[in-house]
């Protein structure tokens, strides 16, 4: 189940004995954390699985307490309780690897356990069994599943999977509006990309930013978010996009006196270029398009980035955008070569690609 649909049976007084919660996403965890927490009207009591076995922590959650009738288990690193050899494997993504019939007789006595505890819980006790270390994309996916199946007996599995740029803007604009922070467009947008769409991050930042006391602009959101400053890179490669000479230098000086690194700019502008390629090709109108076209694809794309796609598509012909891929790798390796410094080669890139 998701987050929203845990959430929404707590509400209902609905909460499963037993739970697993997959994956790394940080922000609903706590969320979820709190609200059991509030739910039970109990402190949680902390486990770590790296230090304890799941026989004793099941052991302890038989336990009856004499002075509470509530109680709120939390037991973390819960996939180090999977048998060495299945964690080896996991390690080493080797998928042919079937260690069910090498499991030691202590693991599958632990299994036992767990089965004979969800079908019999302890009344009043809710057992939380949180597997944070992998999430559900790429080499991860494999490793998550492992643990899915180590806990199979468990049938009330909580996902937390990480938040889509639009999704994350969306929990931003509804934080910052419960927090009374007026947050400029522009400055959510630069925010959410700079932070990597990570809630829990940006969480903590408008804790600061409530701090401030005035409307958050572009302009000022990157001296009060360390981490925005990736923000004047997106400047630049806008700049580019618009083919603004000026505005594009003016956005290089700025990224050499923060100090940020040059090479990075360039990556971004590459994906930029060949996105809108793509969508030059494919006769893309407009940043709707480009956000379904990408999206059906599976390319993450969310509504700021399609609108820079499609305005860089078009301010450039094709041939133009080929041209620039072309300076693009000529800076590129003139970065990894001698030169006198990243700026004089970043800075004639911008001269050439603005000058046709």
């Amino acid at each position: 189940m998701t987050p929203a649909q845990f959430l929404a049976r707590i509400k209902k007084n609905e909460i499963p004995p037993v739970i697993l919660f997959l994956g790394q996403e940080s922000y609903n965890r706590r969320r979820c954390h709190e609200a059991l927490a509030a739910a039970r009207a109990v402190e949680p009591e902390q486990f770590d699985m790296a230090e304890s076995s799941l026989a004793a922590v099941i052991d302890d959650a038989r336990a009856m307490s004499l002075f509470a009738s509530e109680r709120l288990m939390i037991a973390k690193a819960a996939e180090t309780a999977m048998p060495r050899s299945s964690r080896a494997a996991a390690a080493s993504d080797d998928d042919d690897e079937d260690d069910d019939g090498a499991r030691p007789a202590s693991v599958k006595g632990e299994e036992a356990l767990l089965a004979a505890y969800v079908k019999s819980p302890t009344p009043g006790v809710t057992l939380v069994l949180e597997a944070t270390r992998w999430d559900f994309d790429g080499d991860d996916k494999t490793k998550t599943e492992r643990v899915r199946k180590f806990y199979g007996a468990v049938t009330e599995v909580v996902e937390f999977r990480r938040f889509t740029g639009d999704e994350a803007r969306q929990e931003l604009d509804r934080m910052a509006r419960a927090a009374k922070i007026v947050l400029e467009p522009a400055a959510a947008e630069a925010l959410v990309e700079a932070l990597a769409a990570d809630v829990g991050r940006i969480a903590v930042e408008l804790e600061k930013l409530q701090l401030y006391g005035k409307p958050i602009t572009a302009e000022s959101l990157p001296l009060l978010v360390p981490d925005a400053r990736q923000s004047t890179i997106f400047a630049l490669v806008n700049a580019l996009g618009r083919r603004d000479r000026a505005r594009s230098l003016d956005a290089l000086d700025s990224l050499v006196r923060e100090g940020e690194y040059l090479p990075l700019a360039l990556t971004f502008l590459a994906g930029q270029f060949r996105m809108a390629l793509v969508a030059k090709e494919s006769n893309l109108k407009g940043s709707s398009q480009v956000q379904s076209y990408f999206q059906r694809a599976g390319v993450p794309m969310w509504g700021s980035r399609a609108e820079q796609i499609a305005l860089t598509a078009s301010k450039f012909s094709k041939a133009q955008l080929e041209r620039g891929l072309t300076l693009i790798f000529d800076a590129d390796r003139d970065l990894r070569s001698a030169r006198p410094d990243d700026r004089t080669v970043v800075e004639q890139f911008v001269v050439r690609l603005c000058a046709n």
